[in-house]
């Protein structure tokens, strides 16, 4: 009888061990996995083809995922890390906590981009976006910004990308210069906030004439909302670029699955959702290119970049300098 009864409960036990299904955990900003965002499609089309289920853990913008990273150390139970950018990935890949690529996809990035644990999915110029029926003449540089009477709204630094962006970029664009940009700068900022969705909240809101974004911001408006009110402006300096990158960590008990979920996210089919979710220029164009709206875009004559070994260097004396000007 004791023999039947374990026979039975092993029986019973099997359907349930075959119903299991494998979990990635993945790592990302609130905007990404948001109903509105990439992260529900591409996991939707990553699942159908894995036979798995994805799951979304947030941690603000790209640099609170750095932050959260480091606290967990390698007991975090994350698989893969989407959102870091360029500015970050040797702070990422110094924690050793990050395995090498199984591939390297191809991209068209305008700039060459190869790294051996980061792997591109997106990009995009920041720009100061403004409402181009309220303001016809915008600046074309950061000094004519300055100069004028114009409100801006920006990003933290220290907990935004876009934020640490624009530090890059006037860094970038002004070298020594930088630190009088910042002050000239000044009374032309409304307020500082912690994060990208709230920055353009407020300049939606009338709150600012113009908010640290992204050229590709007013495709969002004219597609989704039929609204061709918003303009990216272009300055004569050029634009910075900022490179979004995904890793897996060498913690994870997925590798493999972590693997299939990189070259997913590499290929036609979730570079396809990037430019109406994200908003931003996909790593990859996809076979049936770019969708109609994304022509009217500014095209910087002049890409700005710093390499991941350059913005490590200089990503704190720059955003000390930022801190230090602008609390005077």
């Amino acid at each position: 009888m004791k023999t039947i009864h374990l026979a039975l409960a092993f029986l019973s036990l099997a359907p349930m061990a075959m119903a299991e299904t494998p979990v990635l955990t993945v790592l990302t900003y609130d905007s990404f996995a948001a109903e509105w965002g990439p992260g529900p499609a591409i996991a939707k089309g990553f699942e159908a083809e894995c036979a798995c289920t994805v799951a979304y853990v947030t941690a603000g913008d790209g640099a609170a995922l750095l932050s959260r990273l480091q606290m967990e150390g390698a007991g975090s139970s994350t698989d893969i890390v989407l959102g870091l950018d360029t500015t970050l990935t040797e702070t990422a890949r110094a924690t050793g906590l990050f395995a090498p690529l199984a591939a390297q996809a191809p991209n068209d990035l305008p700039v060459p981009y190869t790294d051996a644990n980061f792997a591109p999915f997106d990009w995009g110029w920041f720009a100061f976006v403004y409402d181009n029926i309220k303001l016809t003449s915008p600046p074309k540089s950061f000094k004519e910004l300055a100069a004028s009477n114009l409100k801006i709204v920006i990003q933290d630094p220290r907990s935004s990308t876009p934020g640490l962006g624009l530090v890059m970029w006037v860094k970038a664009a002004y070298g020594d210069q930088s630190a009088q940009i910042w002050q000239d700068l000044a009374d032309n900022i409304v307020t500082v906030t912690p994060s990208w969705d709230a920055a353009y909240g407020l300049f939606l809101k009338g709150e600012a004439d113009m908010v640290l974004s992204y050229t590709t911001s007013p495709a969002y408006h004219l597609i989704a909302e039929n609204d061709a009110s918003k303009s990216a402006a272009a300055f004569d300096e050029g634009q910075y670029m900022q490179i979004e990158v995904a890793g897996k960590l060498a913690s994870s008990k997925q590798q493999a699955l972590a693997d299939q979920f990189l070259a997913y996210l590499a290929g036609d089919a979730a570079q396809a959702v990037i430019p109406t979710t994200n908003w931003m220029y996909p790593a990859k164009t996809p076979a049936a290119g770019l969708p109609v709206g994304f022509e009217t875009l500014i095209t910087p004559a002049k890409s700005l970049l710093l390499t991941s070994v350059e913005a490590e260097a200089a990503r704190k004396p720059a955003v000390d300098e930022w801190q230090t000007v602008l609390s005077q």
